[in-house]
Order: C-alpha cells, then sequence, then structure tokens
C-alpha cells in the first residue's frame, strides 16, 4: 500500500519467490503450515535470533534441532574458522574425519563402523540400501508419522489395513516403489508381529524414530520398543535407530542410551554435524563393511566428511562431553512444559504437552497423543493461532503443529519467563 512501510521479511520473501520455488528451499519454511508469510534471520546468539527489522525472538526452533548449545557458540565457531583457513573441502581423507568418527563410536558403541554423509536423509536412504544388501531381501518397514528424509521408499503413508503396503504421498514416486514399504501404526506392538507374520522373510529392516520428533513429540512405549528388537532379531531383519534428531539431544548417546536398547544401524544428523549439513550413519563392522569400497553396496559424496562440518562438529561433541548439559535441559523443559499445562488450565484451553528430555510439542486436543493418527485429530487452526501469537510477542515455535521444539543450553531462566508470560497472554486472547 502506498505511504506504508513494508518490513524487510516480506520485502525479502517477495523477491525469493520470484527465484527459489515457493520461496524457500525446504517447505516448512515457507509457514504454509500456519499462514502468513516467513521471517528471514539476519543473526543469531545464544538462545536469540534476529529478524531481518533487527527484531529478536527467544528461539525455540534451533535450526531444527542441532543447535542444543545454542546459536554461534565461540569455540565452535572457533573450530570452524579454524579449519576453513586450511581450506573448505579437500575430496580426499583428512584427520579431522577419524578424529569425529572416533567421538560418534565412543557415544554410540553400537556404532563399531561409522559413514558420513551431507544429511540426515542421505544417511538414512544410504541405511535402507545397505540393510538391503545386507540381508538381501526388499520390503522395509516404517511406522506412519515418522519422517526418515524424502527418499522415495520413505515417502509413504499408510494403506487401508492395519499392516499394509504404502501407498505414495509425494508426485514422482512411483507406486511400485512404495510398495516395498510397509506402514504400520507407530507404539503398536500387535500390528508389528502381524507383519512379521505375514512378511517375516522378505522384510530386510525396521526403521524407526526411536522418539518421534516428526509427528510432534511422541514418546516410544518401552514395550513397543522391545518388540522391535526381538522381532527383528527372531526374523533375521535389521533394526534401524533414525537418531538424526535424538542422537546426542536425549543423551550423550542418544535414545539408545537413554533406554538401554542396541539396534542394528544407527542414523544420526543435526547436532553430529555443529549445525553445517552433516549426516551418519553406522553399525556393527560384519553389516558396515558390506559397503564400498569393501563391499557391494554402493555409496558415496562428494562432500562426505568435509574437514569444516567435521571440525565443528567435533567442537560441539567435545563439549557436551565435557559440559553434560542433559540434566539442565530436562529441567528447563520440564518447567515449560508444566508451565504451558498449567497456562492452558486456567486459560480453558484444549491441549496436551508431550515432551522428552529437551524435545516438547503443543498439542490442542484433550486427548493423549501416542501416535500419528491421535496427533492428526488436533486442532492445526488454533495452533496456527498460537504460534504467531507468540511471534509477535517475541517468541519463535515452529511453525507447523506436528513438529518439535527444542530447549537449548543457551536458554536462560529470563527467556523461559517470558515464553510462559507470552504463552499465558496468547492463551487469554484466545479463549
Amino acid at each position: 500500500m502506498t505511504g506504508v512501510k513494508m518490513n524487510r521479511s516480506r520485502q525479502l520473501f517477495r523477491k525469493a519467490e520470484s527465484l527459489l520455488v515457493g520461496g524457500v528451499n525446504s517447505p516448512v519454511r515457507a509457514f504454509r503450515a500456519v499462514g502468513g508469510r516467513p521471517l528471514f534471520i539476519a543473526r543469531a546468539r545464544g538462545a536469540t535470533v534476529w529478524d531481518a527489522d533487527g527484531r529478536p525472538y527467544v528461539d525455540y526452533l534451533g535450526s531444527w534441532g542441532p543447535m542444543i548449545l545454542g546459536h554461534a557458540v565461540p569455540e565452535v565457531i572457533r573450530a570452524a574458522g579454524n579449519a576453513l583457513k586450511n581450506g573448505s573441502s579437500y575430496g580426499a581423507p583428512a584427520e579431522v574425519e577419524v578424529r569425529a568418527a572416533a567421538m560418534v563410536r565412543e557415544a554410540f558403541p553400537s556404532m563399531e563402523r561409522v559413514r558420513f554423509v551431507s544429511s540426515g536423509t542421505e544417511a538414512c536412504m544410504s541405511a535402507l540400501r545397505l540393510a538391503r544388501g545386507y540381508t538381501g531381501r526388499r520390503y522395509i518397514v516404517k511406522f506412519a508419522g515418522c519422517y526418515h528424509g524424502h527418499s522415495d521408499g520413505l515417502l509413504v503413508s499408510a494403506g487401508s489395513g492395519a499392516a499394509t503396503f504404502g501407498h505414495p504421498t509425494s508426485a514422482g514416486v512411483p507406486p511400485e516403489v512404495a510398495r516395498l514399504t510397509i506402514v504400520l501404526p507407530y507404539n503398536d506392538e500387535s500390528a508389528v508381529e502381524s507383519a512379521f507374520r505375514k512378511w517375516g522373510k522378505e522384510i530386510a529392516c525396521v526403521i524407526v524414530e526411536p522418539v518421534s520428533g516428526n509427528m510432534g513429540v511422541v514418546a516410544p512405549e518401552m514395550s513397543f520398543l522391545c518388540a522391535l528388537r526381538r522381532l527383528t532379531k527372531k526374523h533375521g531383519a535389521l533394526l534401524i535407530f533414525d537418531e538424526v534428531i535424538t542422537g546426542f539431544r536425549l543423551s550423550l548417546g542418544g535414545a539408545q542410551a537413554l533406554f538401554g536398547l542396541r539396534p542394528d544401524l544407527t542414523c544420526l544428523g543435526k547436532i553430529v554435524g555443529g549445525g553445517f549439513p552433516v549426516g551418519a550413519f553406522g553399525g556393527p563392522r560384519r553389516i558396515m563393511e558390506k559397503l564400498a569400497p569393501l563391499g557391494p553396496v554402493y555409496q558415496a559424496g562428494t562432500l562426505s566428511g568435509n574437514p569444516v562440518a567435521m571440525a565443528a562438529g567435533c567442537a560441539v561433541l567435545a563439549e557436551l562431553k565435557k559440559a553434560r548439559p542433559y540434566g539442565r535441559l530436562r529441567e528447563k523443559t520440564r518447567t515449560l512444559a508444566e508451565g504451558i499445562r498449567e497456562s492452558g488450565r486456567r486459560r480453558g484451553q484444549k491441549i496436551v504437552v508431550n515432551s522428552m528430555e529437551s524435545l516438547f510439542t503443543v498439542f490442542f486436543t484433550d486427548r493423549p497423543v501416542t501416535d500419528f493418527a491421535s496427533a492428526l485429530r488436533c486442532d492445526t487452526r488454533r495452533y496456527a493461532r498460537f504460534f504467531h501469537g507468540l511471534l509477535k510477542r517475541g517468541v519463535y515455535f515452529p511453525p507447523a503443529q506436528f513438529e518439535a521444539a527444542f530447549v537449548s543450553a543457551a536458554h536462560q531462566g529470563k527467556d523461559i519467563r517470558k515464553t510462559l508470560a507470552a504463552v499465558d497472554d496468547v492463551f487469554r486472547e484466545m479463549k
């Protein structure tokens, strides 16, 4: 409108829409799930991000998980900067890759051999190929609501029965590929047993988020995870833990250390790269040595083990090992979750707050959220109002109902108090 100054984020988004598909490089950034236009972030430090107009926000996005120590951590900046002085990429082995692999194996003893890649999607895609190559089988099992990246066999939703072959959820995924994926309900032990009775000799692997972060935070039933371990062993399939979110976040050794369960393969991302594009997968030597150059399962990547990213990841892992922030993270998250629940009760809101260690999600529903079906019953319109209400008050939650919020070591008491005051104000306004 004439005479009205357009804010910088809006200007940038208009320009971006003329250059980038949808104005973004990853769909959820476009705010389609909550409406409105996305913020363009200019800088970040600690638990705060600033938009292109200089407005600060208490940040619970954390770059979707990697920033467990907070933004612009001096040790990480120093490590990455020192590595960059020696060159940005070699396309050849470097000592820092060996150091990073040793740190991963120390934290995750199940990962006797490690392969670094450039994203969590690539890690999961490669782990599935390895599982098929190792077992000689074709079917994979995944769970509705768990996201393991955008490779073809994983962009699949459940069929009409409790244990059926999947169908594509994205154009470009051939039905023939989708039919190689069996999609089951999360936390449903009986569905897993049924699938193995029917196709046990043809199932190469089961891949699961041991704590879901992609339908919002949904904790597993221990009996469910134990059943996955028991049934895969019984039928000769591999169990893959997708710890792209949970790795180094729930504990130094991820969900598998927290729950005392040992998968066959583990996929990592996010924190392991210190905020740079890194993924990893690994497992026992006998399985991993099926990978090229030792075995017949091919996987490669020009920027895999990038020295700058490896240096940043090593700095984060070293700080996590030194500081052991997990108890403090748990307490901060508990304070937030309990405060949001209490505010919801006081203001007459129908909400459920699921949390696990330093992850949490506010669901707009009055029923427990234990799987994807129950998550889908949430009122996404009310979440959108909640999100924008918080944003106006300087608090940045994930711009989608079905995503996790992340607490970092950099969040202080004042940040939590500001957040809870904003939540209460928004709930009062929404009444």
